[in-house]
């Protein structure tokens, strides 16, 4: 194809009907519109959906990812718009690669974000490589993102609408990964626009709930999964203060997360009490006052630098983190230790930091993602 031809939707020199392109469909409204939008613009579009657990346990359950209805949904959507649409099994490798982590790291104290992982490990690993199998010339994903083309290659940034962005889930993407990527919904002003579309191209899926759970964990009980992912993991211990005393009792260390307050059954006290700490060896739960949770220095490692040059460039450098994704970005400061790891100093002390979150980087001065890292206890 001459290079003088005009570029396509997707950034490629050639017309769409000549770009293959591989929709990551979960069954949801958002990659349902993705795929139902690009196979309108004429792409080669090729649907895959990954079945990452039994879902013969997940169709008792709605509202999360992957589960039996979803691939029965995405099917539809395939089948509406006229392209082709794959069901890969995924379910050892999910389970190997994010379900197993996300129960030893809970079990640790951690608070895990398996969301991440499943981007990082499955999505745009194994599926990624599905796709160039498949001779695609990209994947795209209903992801709220933006990727942008900068001096020096494809660069992540915010989604259009705040309250949608979904950059903290997706800090760990590579730059080779963001080359092969595409994000079609990022520049939406509102979930509102999405759901338009789905109306306008007549799909099933238009008026349904996004989902809120992690897809492996119903109604965000996480302990419970734990329970049968780790027998005898729910052993009772004590509550005790920071000094090392006596407030009472708990029924296992994997019902408790940093920063909670509700729940501790040890009422009576002048002034209320929060988990500050989880001592998984000693089967403690560690609480004290709220200002024990506030976190200035956060020690972070398997750093994924997104900006330009290499993160090792600059020693120090002023920087906006989310270490939450229900946050905005707030002021730091980035130090780097070696080239995978690094310090993150918060110039507002956070409440509720916990081992196991990431740690993501903006551009203070741009909507650009700048990578991130996972914080862990540190040396």
């Amino acid at each position: 194809m001459s290079l003088d031809h005009p570029l396509n939707s997707l950034g490629f020199a050639k017309p769409p009907a000549q770009t293959r392109v591989v929709v990551a469909m979960s069954g949801g409204v958002d990659s349902s519109v993705v795929a139902a939008q690009l196979a309108e613009e004429g792409y080669d579009v090729v649907g895959v959906t990954l079945q990452l657990y039994d879902h013969g346990a997940a169709l008792a359950k709605k509202g999360a990812c992957c589960a039996g209805r979803d691939i029965h949904d995405a099917r539809r959507v395939a089948e509406q718009m006229g392209f082709p649409h794959y069901v890969l099994d995924y379910e050892n490798i999910f389970k190997d690669a994010v379900i197993e982590e996300f129960a030893d790291s809970y079990l640790a104290g951690a608070t895990p974000v398996p969301c991440i992982r499943c981007n990082e490990r499955v999505k745009f690993k194994d599926l990624l490589q599905t796709a160039r199998d498949l001779d695609a010339d990209c994947m795209a994903t209903g992801h709220y993102i933006q990727r942008m083309v900068g001096d020096h290659g494809a660069e992540l940034h915010c989604a259009a609408d705040a309250n949608r962005d979904q950059s903290y889930f997706l800090f760990s993407t590579t730059p080779e990964q963001l080359e092969f990527l595409r994000f079609p919904l990022g520049h939406l002003k509102s979930k509102a626009e999405t759901r338009a579309l789905a109306a306008k191209y007549g799909l099933s899926v238009a008026d349904k709930p996004d989902s809120q759970d992690i897809c492996f964990v119903p109604n965000g009980n996480y302990a419970s999964v734990i329970e049968k992912l780790r027998p005898g993991a729910a052993e009772p211990g004590d509550i005790v203060d920071v000094d090392g005393t006596v407030l009472g009792q708990h029924r296992g260390v994997i019902h408790y997360t940093i920063g909670q307050r509700r729940g501790l059954g040890i009422g009576g006290l002048a002034d209320p009490l929060y988990v500050v700490r989880l001592d998984v060896d000693k089967r403690q739960v560690v609480v004290g006052p709220k200002d024990l949770l506030a976190t200035r220095t956060v020690p972070i490692r398997e750093v994924n630098w997104l900006g330009d040059g290499s993160f090792t460039d600059q020693p120090e450098r002023e920087i906006a983190v989310k270490v939450r994704s229900t946050r905005p970005p707030a002021p730091a400061i980035l130090r780097v230790i070696n080239p995978t790891e690094g310090e993150v100093e918060l110039l507002t002390p956070e409440e509720g930091v916990s081992p196991g979150q990431a740690c993501v980087f903006y551009d203070p001065e741009s909507s650009r993602i700048l990578g991130g890292g996972w914080i862990w206890k540190g040396r």
